[in-house]
Parts: structure tokens; sequence; C-alpha cells
């Protein structure tokens, strides 16, 4: 493209131009004749047109008559879009602030202004030019994209090329973050594409979907681009202002940013994600992002403000054919264009800590608009989103306890906002893995997938499942996970500094050997000032309580905080999943009558399909192979220092023949085992099954699922009443949900002739599970009180 203060240099004696020039004010078009009258003077030879345009959308008839008239005379004529550029400064923010909740352009000063301020300083404004094209090239252009014949339907597409040229000369001088779209009803209505797909809908009309694409319309604002900062700010007041970002990752997408569209899938765990991906993106002087959200979120002014600011609304319900005709046709011009879309790959957020398993709603808009060929790849961007704290998950354990989620509105958004400032919650932490590339999981655009909606289905649940399990290897473990895992072991028992110092070793020596990420909080664990830094940040109920005015400090959660607890200890499990099945599965062989190796793959891989729906795991293949890894790490380093970290499983058999030797053998690996972690991270999920699995044997066959969760409630609340149920925090509808699913995958919900036999035996089944888990715990306890009491004659054998 020509550089615009230079285009005019370019003419020789026989150019022929058509300036089309959007000005609207007196200052506006002082500019454009100073202008014009200099490449006048400093090229004689040229022929100049110029046709003034009002600076919106639709032309008067007027004009649009003259645009036809000039496009009729000459099919080798340039048409050269021109328009007055002001530069960013000094606009009072009251007034940015009317003119984003009016989608006007807010860097434009108000017509009374322009003069005063060009006055002042004559660099305010430029203009400038778009790259120009001859009638005959956007004749053609027009012919291919559109059914239209009319003269003036032409002249209006002229006028829409002619603004995007110039948006693209803009976007050169503000950045790459200012990025956004234009036109794109217009456009998209005038699109031979999408006028064949209308046809096909029963009841359908262009003004019915002019009126959804106005509902879908979103855009960045030049000002809420500048605002984001401050917003973000707003919102997250109470956090570290400064984000942390990987950087080789951020370099990574940017570079991939330059050559495809990507849809950015974040990890949802706050209120805050969906500000904090464009916060992210503007940071790092990133394209922008178009974020979907609920239409429960347009209230009042923030709907015509998150609309300027990037935000497309959904509709709760997509029944309607003719709105997800509009929705899947504004998705694929989205991706088209080049621009970026985002959401949460969960679909909601996670109330729990753990990541939810993926929607694929949108994604198969996107899968669509790939295989239509709109895009020769679309990138599926991982983004992970972690926080130290939450000030949320006091409303995450409400809903546990069967509360119901608050509607949002003013009063709510105050609420939000002054909650965020009542205390420090630590840092905020993103990441961005590896992307996803659709064009790797669905073929090649336009291949068979088009017509085979059970392959691409398929696919799409692949590439989700991959962008959910990079999200979780990159997603750093913190100190508030690691110390909320540990004092929820001890179901209420306080722990010295010293004590909590010398436990948690046992985690970070295995996450550095596993080198699981990990945040600078928690590698500060090593040391005591470190970890006494740890619990003062969650003290005060958040979920810690101190226990001061003894000898020392003590610490612990009380039980009314154990599930605001589960939360953090929730968002680490992935990184000790695979350890603490090892831990289960060696209990169940050394109790094995026959074969204690078999017993332990056959109990490893029952494990990991009664906790598909609460956790992501590797495909087979390699989650087999990364069990063996465990065990041969494990039993190198039994009774010694650790050997070189080796790929387990793989030429050394070593564990196999402890394994096989059964009993006794195998117990002496788990008392060598560092750390014994299965009832920290899993035993509040095996207990909501088996409370599940308790109410079921008496239940109707096809309970539903809010008298099974209202039944489940009342019986856990019994049983950890009766002490028969360890964590108060199995008592939940959240974790009920998930446990249901666990039952209905064993055919439990479903009328059968042996249905209640198989319901004890599942209840029996998860009995001997915790039961397996209880051991582990109690030889965890043994070495910990063995280790308090070593340490002990050491102290006073010093003093």
């Amino acid at each position: 493209m020509t550089a615009p203060e230079d285009y005019f240099a370019s003419f020789s004696t026989a150019d022929d131009a058509l300036v089309l020039a959007s000005v609207s004010s007196p200052a506006e078009l002082e500019l454009l004749n100073d202008w014009l009258r200099t490449h006048r003077r400093e090229h004689p030879d040229s022929k100049i047109d110029v046709l003034q345009l009002p600076a919106t959308d639709e032309p008067a008839p007027g004009v649009l008559a003259s645009l036809v008239e000039e496009l009729e005379a000459d099919e080798d004529r340039l048409v050269v879009p021109v328009r007055v550029f002001w530069v960013p400064a000094g606009l009072p923010t009251r007034l940015k602030v009317v003119g984003l909740i009016s989608g006007r352009d807010t860097y434009r000063p108000p017509e009374i202004l322009q003069r005063r301020i060009l006055r002042k300083d004559p660099s305010r404004a430029r203009v400038v030019a778009g790259e120009p094209a001859k009638v005959s090239e956007l004749h053609r252009q027009w012919s291919e994209q559109t059914t239209a014949e009319s003269p003036r339907e032409f002249a209006r597409f002229v006028l829409r090329r002619a603004a995007l040229a110039i948006e693209r000369v803009e976007l050169r001088l503000l950045g790459p973050e200012y990025k956004s779209p234009r036109l794109i009803k217009p456009e998209m209505l005038a699109s031979a594409r999408f006028r064949e797909g209308l046809d096909k809908i029963p009841g359908a009309t262009v003004e019915k979907a002019g009126e959804m694409l106005d509902e879908l319309s979103t855009g960045w604002s030049r000002f809420s681009v500048d605002l984001i900062p401050a917003l973000g700010r707003l919102f997250s007041r109470g956090f570290d202002p400064r984000i942390d970002y990987d950087r080789d990752q951020v370099e990574k997408m940017r570079h991939n940013l330059e050559t495809h569209p990507a849809v950015l899938l974040f990890s949802h765990r706050s209120y805050l994600d969906g500000g904090i991906v464009p916060l992210a993106m503007q940071e790092n002087r990133l394209p922008p992002v178009h974020t979907f959200a609920g239409i429960n979120l347009s209230f009042g002014v923030m709907g015509p403000l998150l609309r300027h600011s990037g935000v497309i609304f959904l509709r709760r319900k997509l029944d309607d054919p003719l709105y997800k005709y509009v929705l899947r046709q504004y998705v694929g011009y989205i991706v088209e264009k080049r621009f970026n879309l985002s959401w949460a790959i969960e679909g909601t957020r996670s109330r729990t800590g753990k990541m939810l398993p993926p929607k694929l709603g949108l994604l198969a808009y996107v899968a669509d608009a790939y295989l239509d060929g709109r895009s020769d790849d679309i990138l599926l961007q991982p983004v992970s989103i972690s926080f130290d704290q939450l000030h949320e998950t006091a409303e995450y354990a409400a809903y546990a306890r069967g509360g119901e989620k608050r509607p949002e509105s003013f009063s709510w958004l105050y609420d939000f906002v002054k909650a965020q400032g009542e205390r420090n919650y630590g840092k905020i932490y993103v990441r961005f893995p590896e992307a996803v590339s659709m064009r790797q999981y669905l073929g090649e655009p336009h291949g068979p997938m088009v017509e085979d909606e059970a392959a691409k289905r398929l696919a799409m649940q692949k590439m989700a499942f991959e962008v959910a399990w990079r999200i979780l290897r990159v997603t750093p473990v913190n100190a508030t996970g690691l110390v909320s895992a540990l004092l929820l072991t001890t179901k209420g028992v306080a722990l010295t500094l010293e004590q909590l110092h010398h436990t948690l070793q046992d985690s970070l020596d295995y996450l550095e050997r596993k080198n699981t990420p990990v945040t600078n909080s928690a590698l500060r664990l090593r040391t005591l000032e470190g970890v006494r830094s740890a619990v003062d940040a969650l003290s005060n109920g958040h979920p810690v309580t101190l226990v001061d005015g003894g000898r020392e400090p003590v610490w612990r959660i009380a039980p009314e905080n154990e599930l605001e607890a589960a939360f953090y200890r929730n968002s680490l499990i992935h990184a000790f999943l695979e350890t603490s099945i090892v831990e289960l599965a060696l209990v169940h062989a050394a109790h094995a009558a026959h074969d204690p190796l078999q017993a332990f793959w056959d109990q490893v891989m029952r494990l990991r399909d009664l906790l598909k729906f609460d956790f992501y795991f590797a495909d087979s293949a390699a989650f087999r192979e990364n069990i063996a890894e465990e065990m041969s790490w494990h039993t190198r380093t039994r009774g010694g220092e650790g050997e070189p970290r080796t790929r387990g499983g793989q030429g050394d058999s070593g564990w196999e023949a402890h394994v096989s030797a059964g009993g006794e053998e195998i117990f002496q690996l788990l008392r060598a085992k560092r750390p014994l972690i299965a009832g920290a991270m899993l035993r509040p999920f095996f207990e909501a099954d088996e409370i599940v699995a308790d109410v079921l044997r008496d239940a109707p066959a096809e309970i539903s699922e809010k008298e099974l969760t209202k039944r489940a409630l009342g019986l856990g609340a019994q049983q950890v009443a009766q002490g028969r149920i360890q964590s108060n925090e199995a008592v939940s509808a959240l974790l009920f949900a998930t446990a249901r699913q666990v039952a209905a995958d064993q055919n439990l919900l479903t009328p059968a002739a042996d249905l209640t036999e198989r319901r004890k035996a599942f209840l029996h089944e998860i009995r001997a599970i915790l039961a397996d888990m209880t051991q582990v715990e109690q030889i965890a306890r043994d070495r910990f009180f063995t280790e308090e009491r070593r340490r002990h004659r050491e102290r006073a054998g010093s003093a």
C-alpha cells in the first residue's frame, strides 16, 4: 500500500482521481482544501475531482446520486478515500465517556472546539488517504460478493470499501490494539452468501435479520481501548496492578495473530475474566478481542458501554432458526475479516475451582466458518487466568450449600466493585500456551467434515479438550492452593508455622521434579518467612483462621470456611492427580488375592473412569505412561536420595517387581513415597459419590436431579454430624451434580431388573476406595507424628 502522505506523488499527467472526502465540520473542510491545493499545485497535470461526504454511514440521496454519476463516468478512474484524522490528546474524559456510550468517535473533538484546538496545536489533525482502487476493480469485487445490480447499491459498496481503506491507514497510525470491525451490518446484508441462506429460512426477512445484527453488533471505540486499563484497575482493585505474564508466550502469540484469526478461549473462575483478556491484549499492544457474554450483563448504560468495548451479547436460548443463522454468519464474518473472538471455554464460571468440561456451541459456528473456506486456518488460543485469591469464593460456598445465583443489576455491580476493594487479593496470572490449529483437527476447508456432522463434532471435542489440557498445564500452582490443601487435611486441627513449612516441602519437591509451573508465592514457601506471608494473606477467615495468644501462633481452617478453602485446593489438583491415583491403586493392589500388578493397573484405569467427569486426563496410552513414570521414580528414590529423573517404565520394570510382590512390599513403597496426598486431593469427590450412591439405594429409578440433590444435602448433613463423612465440603450441590453424572455413566439412573443390586455394588465400591484412602492418610499421619517427635528430640537436645 502506498503511504498516505505520498500518494499523489505517484500520479502521472494522465492520472484521473475521484477523491471521496469524509468531512463534517468547517474546520475539517479547511484542512481538506489546504491539502487539495497543495497536491494540485505539486501535480498540475493530474485531474482530481472531489466529492464531499458527511461523516455518517448513510449519505444523503443527493450525494449518493452524485457518486453514481461519478462512478459511471470512467471505469479506469481511481477512487481515493480521504478523511481528517484527529491525533489522540486532551479531550475531557466526560465528553469521551458520553461519546463512548452513544457510539460516536471519541477521538474527534466536538465541532465547537476544533478550531480552538488547531490554533493551539496544528499537528492535532491531519488529512490521510486510503489505498486507491480503480472503479473497474471495485465493480468486479462488488459483482463477486453481492447479488445486487442497482448502481446505487454499487455506490454504497464503494463507500464501504473507502471507509475500510481509511480504517486500515488509521490502524497503522494508532497500533494493532485499535483494530475493530466496521460496517458489519451493511456488508453482511449486502452479501450474496448471506442473502442466499436467508431465503432458505421460512418467514425470514432482511429487516428481521438487520434487527438481530443490531443486537449482536459490537466494536472497539478508540476511547474504550484507552479506557481499558482504568476500567481494569477499577474492577480488579485489590489485586496487584501488574498482571503476571510469560513474555515468551506473549511474543509467540503476537507472531501467530499476524497471520491468522484466533479464538481466545479462557478459563473462567471470576466475573473479572472477561475484562482481563482485553486488558492483557491492550497492555501487550495486541489486536483487541470481541468477547461473547450473556445478555443478562446488558443492563442500563452497561449495555452500550460494553457493546462499544468489544462485547457481543448473546441470548440465553438459541431456539430461533433465524437468530442462529444470523449468529453463525456474524461469527463467519468476524473470522473472515481476521478479527479475534473470545469466550470462556467452560461456558460459565467454575464454582469449585477445577476446570469444567468445555462447551462446543460457539465453537461449532467457528468450525463452520473455517470449513466454508472463510479462513485458511483459525487458531484456538488457550488462555489461563488464575488468581492468588478471589472474593467470589464466599458466593461459591453459598451455591454449594444450595443457594441461588444473584441476578446482575446495578446494585450487584456496586457490591462487586466494593468487595474488590475490601482487602489485598494478591496477583493475577495470565498465560498463553501454544495455540491449537483448526486445520490440524478438521482437515482442509471444504473437506469431508462439511457433510459429516459426527466426525466434525468428534474433532471439535478433541480440539476443545486439547485447549483445556493446555490451559491446565500452564496454570501455575500458587501458595494459596498449597496452604489450603494442607490445612484441609488436618480437619480443623491447627498447625504451627514450623509444621506448615516442614509439611509443604514434600509437595514443593514433587512440583519441582515434575517441572510444574509455580508462582513466586509458592517458591517462597521454601522459607519460614514465605510460609508466614502466605498464611497471613489468608488469615481472618479468608479462609485461614489465626489462633494467637499462646506460646506461638497456629493456623487452621474452621469448618465454616472449608468450602472456600476447597476452591483454592481444587485449582491445583490437576498437578497431583496422577500421583494421588497411584496411592489409591497401590493400596488396592496390596489387598489383592491374585496378581497384584494387574490389580494395580485395573484400579488405576477404574479410578480414571470414575474421576473423568471431575478432571481432565491425558489419553489412555499417555496416562499409562505417566503412571509408569510416577512408579519408576518413587521406586528409584525409595529409602534414599533421588536419582536423576528418567522416562518411567521404559526399560525399567523394577517397580513392577515390587508391586507384583504384593502385601507388605507395596506398603513399604507407600511409606517411602513423598508426598502422600490422595486424601487431601480426592476425598471430597469420592465422599460426594458415596452420599449420592447411598441416596440411590432406596430412591426411585428415575429420580430427578433436583430431588437427588435435595436428598443428598440432607443425608450428607446427617453423616457429617455423625462423623461418617470426614469432609464438610463433600456436602455440596456442586459436587453432587458431578456425582450424578458418574451414577448416570454407570447406568444407575435408568430402570432395570438388577438396578438395586448394581446400586448397592457401586456404593460398596466407593466405600472400598474411601477405605483405601483412609489407609494412605494413616500412613501419612504416622509419618508426620514420627518426624514431629524426631524434631522435638533434636530441639530438646540442642537446648
